[in-house]
């Protein structure tokens, strides 16, 4: 379950990190915070279904990333109900890397999933 741990951790901490100075920017200035021009957690579909950008919001998400990273610690230590948190965590992570438009979450988050899933069901050749 190693590289579906690693594949977790990479998530949590890669969007939770940045998600910490976005809460304090947006809190601070009441923007979102931009990054090389792009705005980090907002203006997705979230904005476009009139879920705007709020401290709420991005604390929520920083919640999701927090428990991705301890989904990854659980995943290391190959704990027996690691896969089941995993499966249990994916539609939340999925709500927040659709809304704020982060193209590289879903592929990774189906990427995680799909290693859980070949070790669980082995394909025997």
């Amino acid at each position: 379950m190693k590289p579906a741990a690693s594949v977790s951790l990479f998530l949590g901490l890669g969007f939770g990190l940045p998600c910490v100075f976005a809460i304090h920017h947006f809190a601070q200035t009441g923007k979102v915070m931009t990054f090389m021009g792009f705005p980090t957690y907002g203006n997705g579909p979230f904005e476009r279904i009139g879920v705007h950008t709020s401290s709420a919001l991005l604390v929520g998400f920083l919640v999701v990333c927090i428990a991705e990273v301890a989904l990854g610690v659980v995943l290391w230590a190959d704990t027996p109900y690691a896969p089941v948190a995993s499966y249990a965590l994916l539609p939340f992570e999925l709500a927040f890397w659709i809304g704020f438009a982060l193209p590289f979450g879903p592929i990774l988050g189906t990427a995680r999933t799909g290693l859980l899933l070949i070790r669980r069901h082995p394909v025997i050749g």
